[in-house]
């Protein structure tokens, strides 16, 4: 396929620490796959819960409608059930309800096949003192790099 859709969660790295990652296929409709084919999908204030019957879902995924979908087109935001094996959606249920921690969508993409599939991240959240750390180092490496530059 020539067009690569690769839709990232920029945010996530910086609110969370990423413990652990997992590649979930998504259950979508027509005009849905149609839309994240197009690259209109969102999925920064996205996040995943699970259900009463031990069923992961995505919320808050926004999904814009098809544009020239009819009457059979989808709500932008509704529920959408991700698949991951049985051993791995245990492991997910016990890590969240145990530590507290999180299950965030980290990046959306297709496939070679033209699937889409969702990677999703076990994280937990950082406090404010580790955000104020992260963003020291992120400028100490700038300035890093411009004085790497200016003697190259």
């Amino acid at each position: 396929m020539q067009n690569k859709v690769n839709i990232l969660n920029k945010k996530a790295r910086f609110q969370y620490e990423i413990l652990d990652k997992y590649t979930a296929g998504i259950v979508l409709t027509g005009t849905e796959i149609k839309s994240i084919r197009a690259s209109k999908a969102s999925i920064a204030e996205g996040f995943c819960e699970f259900n009463e019957h031990g069923e992961l879902f995505v919320i808050n995924m926004t999904v814009e409608e098809y544009k020239y979908g009819t009457h059979y087109n989808h709500r932008p935001k509704q529920e959408r059930k991700l698949l991951l094996n049985k051993r791995e959606l245990k492991k997910l249920e016990k890590e969240v309800n145990i530590k507290g921690n999180a299950i965030i969508p980290t990046r959306l993409f297709l496939n070679d096949r033209g699937l889409a599939k969702l990677e999703i991240a076990l994280a937990k959240g950082k406090k404010l003192y580790d955000k104020r750390e992260t963003i020291k180092d992120r400028d100490n490496k700038r300035n890093l790099d411009r004085i790497k530059k200016i003697y190259n």
